[in-house]
């Protein structure tokens, strides 16, 4: 029987699909920041993992694609598990709490910086030139919007909240690091619905002994906050993404994905009425530029094959 795993998209399909994730994602951070105020922070975090794991197990199931994790695919399944789904997820919760969506998606978007240096010192992965000016580049972008012009030093809240934006991308870059040296048996797709639910049972138990029994007032907006962010957010950006990287090459989608913390301070502006300061838009670029710089391909010697230092 066919199914939608055995064809590529067309290339337009695919730049079509990459951009709804692209603003999804973006969209993300504003819908996240909604709830917590709202929801208590892991109680948000869990709700919005399980509605996901539900979605990814029907996807799987329809596309025939469902299987039991095997042995040596368990240590990939609970470390983004724990790192990505629980860790990151839990952290960016908290994090917006004290701080506006604006710093906190360029923050959370540092990742890449910390994955180049941290594939150099744990799995032997080349520290190219490039690389080294990316992540010296975004270190800039980062001291720009911490410096005391920038910063309000006195806003211990605020000031908390992106350490934790901070401490959260250290944990995603973890996560990818060890993606990146697992030998993987089964296709990472496929693991996707078993790392939600493990993440799901975690995050579940964590609220309940730190937060107690959920207490939600469901309206409109907290109802349809959880099923953007569990089912457009969460599940449907990873089917898609398997899609687009299936269907578009390599440097498209890394250096397109940066696209997301732009969609995310516009969203905030709008959506929020955040205000952008000239340090938040020049600490982007330059940590944007930074993660653009470690990506771009180029040619090994000898032949004419891309190297490319993705994120994720």
């Amino acid at each position: 029987m066919t199914t939608i795993r055995d064809h590529d998209l067309s290339r337009r399909a695919a730049l079509l699909l990459f951009a709804v994730v692209v603003v999804s994602w973006g969209v993300n951070w504003s819908v996240t920041k909604t709830l917590v105020e709202s929801v208590p922070a892991l109680w948000t975090t869990a709700i919005r993992s399980a509605i996901g794991a539900a979605v990814l197990l029907f996807l799987l199931a329809a596309t025939g694609r469902l299987i039991l994790p095997r042995r040596g695919d368990l240590p990939v399944v609970f470390t983004v598990a724990l790192f990505h789904m629980v860790a990151f997820s839990s952290l960016v919760s908290f994090g917006l709490l004290l701080a506006p969506v604006g710093r906190s998606i360029v923050l959370g978007y540092t990742t890449p910086l910390w994955v180049a240096p941290g594939a150099w010192l744990l799995i032997g992965e080349r520290m190219t030139r490039a690389r080294l000016a990316g992540v010296g580049l975004g270190l800039v972008g980062l001291a720009v919007m911490f410096n005391p012009l920038a910063a309000d030093w006195n806003d211990q809240a605020g000031l908390v909240g992106n350490g934790l934006i901070l401490l959260a991308a250290l944990c995603w870059a973890v996560s990818i690091v060890y993606v990146r040296a697992h030998r993987w048996i089964s296709a990472p797709f496929q693991l996707v619905f078993w790392q939600s639910l493990l993440a799901s049972a975690i995050l579940t138990a964590m609220a309940l002994v730190v937060e107690g029994p959920p207490k939600i007032e469901w309206t409109p907006t907290i109802t349809a906050g959880f099923l953007y962010g569990g089912f457009v957010g969460n599940a449907l950006a990873y089917w898609a993404m398997t899609m687009v990287n299936r269907s578009l090459p390599a440097v498209t989608t890394s250096l397109g994905i940066l696209g997301t913390p732009v969609v995310g301070v516009i969203v905030s502006m709008m959506a929020l009425g955040e205000p952008l300061s000239v340090y938040v838009v020049v600490a982007m670029l330059l940590i944007i530029g930074g993660i653009a710089l470690g990506t771009i391909p180029r040619k090994e010697a000898g032949n004419h094959r891309l190297v490319v230092g993705r994120a994720k």
